[in-house]
């Protein structure tokens, strides 16, 4: 399908982080509050992540592609209006996950981490390609993501450094 991330496991080839964050969570024995059991948790992540992709995804891109992608890849000038109007949606988004998905609760499905925060953390951190913190004045977000940090990214990321590294050996 010509995009990444992609994932080949025996044979079984996937795209999209939330099919194969999902379909590993589900294929190994990962703790429970990744992707829950729980029928009513389990509809918190998927709420989650339905929403992420018209939301947190699109609106972070935005500004990584207008940044970062635009400039370096192709040469092209920034263009400020652009990089305005992809801001002030992101911020619509970020005032959401602080207003409703953590307005009572320490990770965006509840009291433990999930693969929710995984996708939004990985989201949220592409405007950093251009020293972009989108997170710098909002404390909310900003504990969240370091209890998430703290968590599990840096686990959850190792097996993706290992991919990463044994790809590099072979080319």
């Amino acid at each position: 399908m010509q995009k990444v991330p992609e994932l080949e496991n025996n044979g079984f080839v996937l795209t999209e982080s939330d099919a194969i964050l999902k379909y590993l969570a589900k294929t190994y024995n990962v703790p429970d509050h990744c992707y829950p059991r729980h029928p009513e948790k389990r509809a918190r992540v998927d709420e989650y992540t339905a929403w992420h992709h018209m939301n947190t995804r699109m609106h972070a891109a935005k500004v990584f592609i207008f940044e970062v992608l635009l400039p370096h890849m192709m040469g092209q000038a920034t263009d400020p209006v652009k990089i305005e109007k992809a801001l002030a949606e992101l911020e619509g988004t970020l005032d959401k996950l602080e207003n409703m998905f953590l307005k009572r609760q320490a990770f965006l499905c509840g009291d433990d981490i999930s693969l929710a925060d995984l996708l939004a953390i990985c989201e949220l951190m592409q405007p950093l390609g251009s020293g972009r913190d989108v997170l710098k004045n909002r404390t909310k977000l900003l504990s969240w993501r370091n209890r998430a940090l703290a968590d599990s990214f840096d686990e959850a990321h190792s097996v993706v450094y290992h991919l990463r590294d044994k790809s590099k050996a072979k080319l």
